[in-house]
């Protein structure tokens, strides 16, 4: 029913623009307009001024997406778009310019949830992918531990308690100056540096999967204010120390997860999931265990509209949907 419909979807729930238009599975443009250059003299993402900046790219990124696919209006068969979670103003822009291009065109409109979006970009790169499988969702706001029964069953087994992992990548690397966003600075500055050289807390929670980050900032940023110079530590060695114990707490409540489900497949995916010492560890985890692993490549990671096309595809060849329906139920709460 669905085979060689063209999907054309919409990603604005923070700081990235995206588009992107898939056709039977086929990724055929990806277009990501990043607002990093913009945000970074702020130490972070103002939602204000990201709403605008969505508003003012996103119909030059639209037209330039339909030139690339050498594709007319015309020849678009569904819309999808991130309805949630996220900055409400930037959401908001994406929602209501998908949704008036489905209107112009009387075509489907798909609300698609922004962490089922990331639960899916992994599909755009291994088809195979395949339930039940644990996936480990780490990005800006949100620490999960997703268990897929089946595309469109989700259970929450773990959650973060109070900061996620890409905040706490965030907050420390504001405070200590070393660059916008966190991750990406932080993984740069600890190239090098001995990732053992500082002891930092791996916090636990009264959760069996749940997370917490808050603590471990705090400890590293009070460790700094009682730091001597002739302790020795250098800049790379405290970034390689701290990525380790973001890295170590991630893995922990995770690899005890999918001991204890026995889960055979494991997956991933959010902007941490970037994170160069993250996927080591996870593929050492997986040969270890013997589990196979599929997680998307670095740029599909981060914020996208390819993993909106991906997620609405798979409701759709998956649910029994009738076509004109304008919501999808697969949300993670």
């Amino acid at each position: 029913m669905f085979k060689d419909k063209v999907i054309l979807a919409f990603e604005t729930s923070c700081d990235e623009t995206a588009i992107a238009i898939m056709k039977d599975s086929e990724l055929l443009v990806n277009k990501i307009s990043s607002q990093v250059d913009i945000h970074e003299k702020f130490g972070g993402v103002v939602p204000e001024v990201a709403s605008r900046a969505h508003s003012e790219m996103i119909r030059n990124l639209f037209h330039l997406s339909l030139n690339e696919a050498q594709l007319e209006l015309s020849d678009i068969d569904i819309v999808a778009s991130t309805d949630g979670p996220g900055l409400v103003g930037s959401l908001v822009v994406g929602y209501n310019f998908a949704k008036s291009v489905a209107w112009s065109l009387d075509k489907p409109f798909l609300p698609v949830d922004h962490m089922v979006g990331h639960l899916s970009a992994p599909l755009i790169e291994h088809p195979q992918l395949d339930p039940p499988f644990l996936s480990l969702l780490v990005s800006g706001g949100h620490t999960q531990i997703v268990l897929v029964e089946e595309w469109g069953k989700y259970e929450l087994l773990g959650t973060t308690v109070d900061d996620a992992a890409g905040e706490a990548f965030d907050k420390l690397s504001r405070y200590c100056g070393f660059g916008f966003p966190g991750g990406p600075a932080i993984q740069k500055i600890s190239d090098g540096g001995d990732e053992s050289k500082i002891s930092l807390p791996r916090p636990k929670t009264s959760g069996k999967y749940d997370y917490s980050f808050s603590g471990l900032k705090t400890a590293a940023i009070y460790y700094l204010q009682d730091l001597k110079q002739e302790d020795g530590v250098s800049r790379k060695d405290f970034a390689a120390s701290y990525q380790e114990a973001i890295v170590d707490s991630l893995m922990g409540a995770f690899s005890k997860a999918v001991k204890e489900t026995n889960i055979p497949t494991i997956s991933g995916g959010g902007g941490v999931m970037a994170n160069k010492r993250l996927r080591e560890k996870l593929a050492i985890f997986a040969k270890k265990n013997d589990k196979n692993i599929y997680i998307p490549s670095p740029a599909l990671s981060t914020d996208n509209a390819a993993m909106i096309c991906s997620a609405a595809q798979m409701n759709l060849t998956t649910k029994d949907l009738n076509i004109n329906d304008v919501r999808l139920s697969s949300i993670i709460n």
